[in-house]
C-alpha cells in the first residue's frame, strides 16, 4: 500500500514539476550530487538554489541558469527551455541542417548596406573571439 502511494505521490510530482524532475533525474543520471553541480558551474548554479528548482520552490530559473545546467549535465537546452515554460511544447521544430534553434533573425529586406556591412564585422569580430 505504501508503495502505491508513494508511486503516485512521486508521479504528482514529476507531473507537477516536470523540471525540477527532468533535472534531478538528469543530475542523477550523470552521478552528481548537488555540490559536484556548483562546482562545475563555478557556483553559477548554488546547490540550494538546484536543490531548490528540483522540489520545485522555484519553477522558471532564467535561461542562462537553463544553458548552464544544459551543459554540465549534458542535456539538451531546448528541452530545458520547454520544460520551465519558455517555449511551447511542439512549437517551432528546428529546420532540417540547423545548428541550433537560437538564430538572431533580422528583417533583411530593412537593412541598408552599411547595416549589413556593419552586421558582417560584429559577426567576424565575435567569431574571432573564440578562436
Amino acid at each position: 500500500m505504501t508503495e502505491k502511494r508513494d508511486a503516485r505521490a512521486a508521479s504528482n510530482t514529476t507531473a507537477a514539476n516536470p523540471l525540477g524532475a527532468y533535472l534531478r533525474k538528469a543530475r542523477q543520471d550523470v552521478s552528481m550530487t548537488l555540490r559536484d553541480v556548483e562546482e562545475a558551474t563555478n557556483k553559477e548554479v548554488s546547490n540550494g538554489y538546484l536543490s531548490q528548482l528540483e522540489s520545485g520552490k522555484i519553477s522558471k530559473p532564467s535561461p542562462h541558469v537553463l544553458h548552464t545546467l544544459s551543459t554540465v549535465l549534458n542535456v539538451d537546452y531546448e528541452t530545458l527551455m520547454q520544460r520551465a515554460g519558455y517555449i511551447l511544447p511542439g512549437a517551432a521544430p528546428r529546420a532540417e541542417g540547423a545548428k541550433h534553434g537560437r538564430a538572431a533573425t533580422f528583417a533583411i529586406d530593412n537593412l541598408t548596406s552599411d547595416e549589413e556591412m556593419q552586421l558582417l564585422e560584429y559577426l567576424a569580430f565575435l567569431r574571432s573571439k573564440k578562436k
